[in-house]
């Protein structure tokens, strides 16, 4: 025997009348595709000096953020007089741009880049382009006569110039 179908307001015996005499429901419209999940993108990365940066009072600050870059940040240091008479100068004033935090400091700025140590400020460039490309500098091409894979390096030799 038949189970009865479930009462309800549509269908139960105190449905409509209009819905009563309707001899096939139309169909549903089909469910709208569930949306697919975007991945998150990172625009701030933790790293941490192989030394550390020492302030004024002898504290030694060597965890911090950086963020992605920018194409004004990339620009602006450009129009400053520093990077104009010593183009070396670029990757200080842009560090200092893109440096969020450092340990307890409360601003980082191109002064403390420029008070880091040799080797902090070539971990910190290195870092730069690294986090700006993707995490890597490289590109996979074949060979136009054997078609055997290898990878190029497409990095520049200093900050500004991928």
């Amino acid at each position: 025997m038949a189970e009865p179908a479930a009462s309800g307001p549509e269908t139960g015996p105190e449905a409509a009348p209009e819905a009563a005499g309707a001899a096939v429901a139309a169909p549903a419209a089909p469910a709208a595709p569930a949306p697919v999940p975007q991945p998150t993108l990172s625009t701030e990365f933790a790293f941490e000096l192989p030394r550390g940066y020492v302030d004024e009072s002898g504290t030694v600050h060597r965890h911090g953020v950086m963020r992605l870059a920018t194409a004004k940040d990339e620009l602006v240091p450009l129009r400053d007089l520093r990077v104009q008479e010593n183009p070396a100068y670029l990757s200080v004033v842009l560090l200092g741009r893109v440096i969020t935090r450092l340990g307890t400091l409360p601003l980082v700025h191109d002064g403390v880049v420029e008070n880091m140590f040799a080797s902090d400020l070539a971990f910190l460039q290195d870092f730069y382009r690294q986090i700006n490309a993707e995490g890597h500098t490289r590109a996979g091409v074949s060979c136009p006569h054997c078609e055997q894979p290898f990878e190029v390096e497409l990095g520049g030799s200093r900050l500004g110039e991928s």
